[in-house]
């Protein structure tokens, strides 16, 4: 297998947990995502993944994009350890709150949305960090209601699931930009005690070959 994705893609990361969580072995292709205007953006790249985002996996031949897909593939793929456990409803609720970040949060504050706010909106820093901070709280207030009455360290039990591989990137991105999430006490025990486990704790940015 083969990951394109940048060392501190939110995105990129959700898969480097799923695949470090069921302890699969892939090839890391850097694509970086502000060197020379934005490798991703380029035609070369453009063959791999049309849509010119990070991250994107090659398995067997075939080309797959969108951070959840990914993930979701690789579950089915590969079934053991299960990040998308019990019944029908149990998944929902896990499907659910990987969207209420992936879908929700992100994609209000991922690189392209800033630069446009400052680019072509003239917004200072000040306001960007505003934007970020509004959007994190937000995001967050009905993210901590959904892990009232969990039962173990993470969101879902005494597993790790896809939705922590969602959460811990969401959080680590919070506290780059200083948005205070004191507010938010289950959102940070439960990243805690993913930064605690072995295998997510090797998926931190600073730790990948990319890192810079």
């Amino acid at each position: 297998m083969k990951l394109y994705s940048y060392f501190r893609s939110s995105a990129g990361w959700r898969v480097r947990i799923v695949l470090a969580l069921k302890g699969l072995d892939f090839d890391l292709i850097p694509v970086h995502l502000l060197r020379g205007g934005g490798e991703h953006l380029g035609a070369e790249y453009a063959k791999t993944n049309p849509q010119r985002l990070v991250p994107a996996l090659e398995d067997d031949g075939a080309v797959f994009a969108q951070s959840l897909a990914i993930m979701e593939y690789l579950e089915e793929t590969h079934p053991t350890p299960s990040l998308l456990p019990g019944d029908a409803q149990d998944r929902a609720r896990i499907r659910a709150f990987c969207q209420a970040i992936a879908c929700e949060i992100h994609p209000l504050n991922n690189l392209r949305v800033l630069k446009y706010l400052v680019r072509e909106l003239g917004c200072d820093e000040d306001a960007k960090l505003a934007w970020y901070a509004h959007w994190i709280q937000e995001g967050f207030r009905p993210v901590e209601k959904l892990l009232e009455g969990r039962d173990g360290p993470y969101c879902f039990g005494a597993e790790p699931t896809l939705a922590d591989a969602c959460l811990v990137p969401q959080v680590f991105n919070a506290e780059r930009f200083n948005v205070d999430l004191s507010a938010f006490p289950k959102v940070q025990a439960v990243n805690a005690a993913c930064l605690a486990h072995e295998a997510i704790a090797a998926t931190v940015p600073a730790l990948q070959p990319d890192a810079e």
